[in-house]
């Protein structure tokens, strides 16, 4: 199963209460503060959840996998995620 916006919306306007309206505002304001961050290219970090950093990475030559040929990749940013070491345990006891 995938947790989606709608998903979360929901889950707020359960458990909180807020209306569909005002969850769906709060989530949108979230977002977007998020996304303000990495814009001025400053890392998100979520205590007990983990850090969101973005990672510039240079321009390198690939290998198409199904062909062998090699190909130029160029230079971009993605984002990466470290979990918190709160979550690297719950995610270790659902696996034993």
């Amino acid at each position: 199963m995938t947790l989606t916006r709608a998903g979360i919306i929901e889950a707020l306007y359960k458990s909180v209460g807020l209306s569909r309206n005002e969850s769906s505002e709060l989530l949108e304001t979230i977002f977007e503060e998020i996304i303000k961050s990495f814009e001025k290219n400053d890392k998100v970090k979520i205590t007990s959840f983990g850090t969101f950093n973005l990672r510039h990475k240079k321009e390198r030559i690939g290998r198409n996998p199904k062909t062998g040929v090699q190909a130029s990749i160029t230079p971009r940013t993605v984002v990466s995620f470290k979990p918190s070491s709160n979550i690297k345990n719950l995610i270790k006891k659902k696996a034993n």
